[in-house]
This record gives structure tokens, C-alpha cells and sequence, in this order.
């Protein structure tokens, strides 16, 4: 039978607050815990394995070739503007914690100040940086990261004050994601990004380019100034991983199952890598132990993965003005998300379009039809929440700390953001 909603609504953070945390049981055991993974060894190819377990949980309990069962809602025939009922709001938590943005606000607060003081130059580069960095950005990355270096710090019996070098990693890790996003908007033809038009459209693509490669500079500078080539190192690998990641978004697999952990291990290196690199560099910095960073690491690499598969699922439920840019976008560019990969599981017509990338007359508005039509939307929900207990599960081996506690209440944020 279909996954039922009752399983994503269950879901609790305040379980896990209390110490009952909700685990990812059996991830490593059974017949996939010796299954061969390329690539990296150790926890990182473990993690792999942990994305297909996530993937086979799921497509087991996917309906095939069925029409979804009565708690299912009637889909809507109106194109790209229904909004489909997700599982993901129906997150609560019994327990208020403070709001971990108010937490971080202290630290928050000259963010973009201390960028632009980073990217002080003349003419029209100043004029495209100033318009990006206008602090209208939800700094969500930089959030991470302050709550990340003070649980670490307090972890240890340290002053929960971050390091002026930890700090500077909430900088620089904004910096590199703007970066990579004007990037993005000239290889995707964006026209709007955060409800603005973007700076391509406004000042061109060579300029934007260019405006690009000056910020990822400027963060590399201030990246070579904290001194530890380790750090240096471990944010080569994230701004690498973007690279790949943009590249692998290129291409497909025509495998179903291939496609699938295709699409999760690009997920992860043009999301997820950078946030979860950005937390293990704030725990080195805070000298923690080997145990330590790898908690902050799997931590950041978990909500990553969780925040880029809500970002998927809101293509299809939320509107052009909740999200600052158009829906269905993601289909327009010829990308199979989540979603997507779901439905093709319940409608197998999906893979030929799949496959030619949505080119063909009426291709984006057929794979938008079946995908309202399929659970496609709430097998991601689901997907998004496997990712985000096991990021609660790491974050709760540290010692209870208010930042501690407000890295947990961020996955529920995550879960039920709508932009």
C-alpha cells in the first residue's frame, strides 16, 4: 500500500529533545550494509550507503501503477498554480524552543556589513555586490554555523563566544553560496533569485560572471587568513564539490535506480557539502576532537540534503510569490527532482520524458500532471524527514546547550519552510 501521511505527521522533535531520539534504525544493517561503495571510504562512503536504504525504505512502499488511495487529496487539472498538501506542515513540536535565528541574531547582526567591508573595491563590481548582499538574505548557512561553533565550543566546557576565526567561517560560507547562485542564474537563464531580478538580467552575463569569480576570490582571501590548511582544505573540497555538482545536474542516468542516488549525490555536492564542510570547520577551529567533528559534519551534511529536497517539493507546491522565483523551474530546465523520480515509479510514461529532459511541446506541463497526480511530493516529504532525524541523531551526542537544542529545532524549520 502508499506510504501513509500518519508516518510523516508522527514525526516529533520534541521525542528527540527529550533523549528519545528518533533513529535511522537498521541503516547500516541488512543486505545493503555490504553493498560496495565507490568513492569515499570510511564515514562517507557509509553515508552512501545510508541514501539508498533511504531510497529502498521509500520505493517499497511506493503504490505502483496505482491511483493514490482515498486520504489522498483529488489532484488539480490547473497548471503551476495548485498548491499540493504536504506532509511537512504537519510538523509540530510540544515544547517551544527559542527561535535558533534570535539565537544567532547577536552574531547575525553585521553580517553583510562585514561582507561588503570584505568586497570594497569601485565601480560597477561594488554596485552588483552591494545589490546581492543587501541583507535581505536569510543567512540561513551563516545560521548553521554560529549555532554549530558555539555547541562545539560549549561541548568541550569552552565559552560559548565564538573565535574571531569561527565567525569569519559564517562569512565566508555565505560569500561562496552567493557566489555559486550567480553562477547559477547565468547557466540557467534565471530572471528573478530571492524576488529580485537578477544580476545577469540587470547587468549581463559576463558581468555577473565576473561578479561571481571577484566574491569567491574575496572569499578565498579571507579563507587564507584564518591560517589552518586544514580548513583551507576541507572548503577547497566544498567549492569542488559545487563544480561537480553543477556538472553532474548537466547529465542523467537511465537506470531508475542509478537515476535516483544520481540525483542524491548531486544533491549533496550543490547543497550539502558546503554547509556540512562549514560546520566541521568550525569545530576544528574550536580544537574539538575527531569524534566531534564528525558529528558537526554528518549534522550539516543531513539538514543540507533534507533543506535541497523541500527546495525540490516547493517547485511543485508552493507559489512564484512564496518562492521568489517561478515554479515548476526545475522542469523547465530539464531537471527530474525528487518529486519526479517518485512519480515515475507510479507512472512509467515519466521515464521517456525523463530521458529527453522535458523538451518536447506539453513535456513540462504532462511530467507537472503526473507528478500532482502521484505521492511523488510526499515520498520526498518522507525522504526529507529520514534526513532530518539523522541529523538529530548526530547533533544529540553533543552535551545539551541551547544551541544545541536549537540545531534540532532547525530541522523542523527546515521541514516546514515554504520559501
Amino acid at each position: 500500500m502508499a506510504l501513509p501521511l500518519s508516518r510523516c505527521r508522527a514525526w516529533n522533535v520534541r521525542r528527540a529533545l527529550a533523549g528519545g531520539v528518533l533513529s535511522a534504525s537498521g541503516v547500516f544493517n541488512g543486505h545493503w550494509a555490504g553493498l560496495p561503495v565507490a568513492g569515499d571510504g570510511g564515514c562517507h562512503g557509509r553515508a552512501r550507503v545510508q541514501e539508498l536504504h533511504y531510497y529502498q525504505r521509500i520505493h517499497v512502499n511506493t503504490t505502483i501503477h496505482k491511483k493514490p488511495n482515498s486520504s489522498w487529496r483529488t489532484p488539480s487539472r490547473l497548471v503551476y498554480t495548485t498548491r499540493t498538501k504536504c506532509c511537512c506542515n504537519q510538523v509540530q513540536s510540544d515544547k517551544q524552543y527559542k527561535d535558533p535565528y534570535t539565537l544567532a541574531q547577536k552574531d547575525l547582526k553585521n553580517l553583510y556589513d562585514e561582507i561588503k567591508r570584505q568586497l570594497a573595491v569601485s565601480s560597477d563590481l561594488k554596485e552588483i555586490c552591494d545589490y546581492y548582499f543587501d541583507g535581505k538574505g536569510k543567512a540561513f548557512r551563516p545560521m548553521v554555523v554560529i549555532l554549530m561553533g558555539k555547541a562545539c565550543n560549549l561541548h568541550h566546557g569552552k565559552s560559548r563566544e565564538l573565535l574571531k576565526s569561527q565567525h569569519s567561517v559564517g562569512m565566508i560560507v555565505e560569500m561562496i553560496h552567493t557566489a555559486s547562485l550567480v553562477h547559477d542564474d547565468v547557466i540557467d537563464g534565471s530572471e528573478t533569485r530571492r524576488g529580485k531580478i537578477t544580476v545577469n538580467k540587470i547587468w549581463g552575463e559576463r558581468k555577473a560572471i565576473l561578479a561571481g569569480d571577484f566574491v569567491l576570490s574575496s572569499a578565498s582571501m579571507a579563507l587564507a587568513r584564518l591560517g589552518n590548511t586544514t580548513v583551507v582544505s576541507i572548503f577547497t573540497r566544498a567549492i569542488e564539490d559545487l563544480v561537480r555538482g553543477e556538472f553532474m545536474q548537466l547529465g542523467s542516468k537511465e537506470n531508475e535506480n542509478e537515476r535516483f542516488v544520481h540525483y542524491l549525490e548531486k544533491t549533496f555536492k550543490k547543497t550539502a557539502s558546503l554547509i556540512a564542510n562549514s560546520c566541521k570547520a568550525v569545530s576544528i577551529l574550536g580544537n574539538c576532537n575527531s569524534e566531534v567533528q564528525e558529528i558537526a559534519y554528518q549534522y550539516g551534511r543531513n539538514l543540507g540534503i533534507a533543506f535541497q529536497l523541500v527546495d525540490d517539493m516547493l517547485d511543485f507546491t508552493s507559489s512564484t510569490n512564496q518562492l521568489g522565483k517561478p515554479t515548476a523551474a526545475d522542469l523547465k530546465l530539464g531537471l527530474a527532482t525528487g518529486p519526479v523520480l517518485f512519480a515515475c515509479q507510479q507512472f512509467p510514461d515519466l521515464h521517456a520524458l525523463i530521458l529527453r529532459r522535458f523538451s518536447s511541446d506539453g513535456d513540462v506541463d504532462l511530467a507537472w500532471e503526473y507528478v500532482q497526480q502521484s505521492d511523488g511530493v510526499q515520498q520526498t516529504c518522507y525522504l526529507a524527514h529520514q534526513y532530518c532525524q539523522e541529523a538529530i541523531r548526530q547533533i544529540s551526542m553533543l552535551h545539551p546547550s541551547p544551541e544545541r537544542d536549537a540545531l534540532i529545532q532547525l530541522t523542523e524549520i527546515v521541514l516546514n519552510r515554504h520559501k
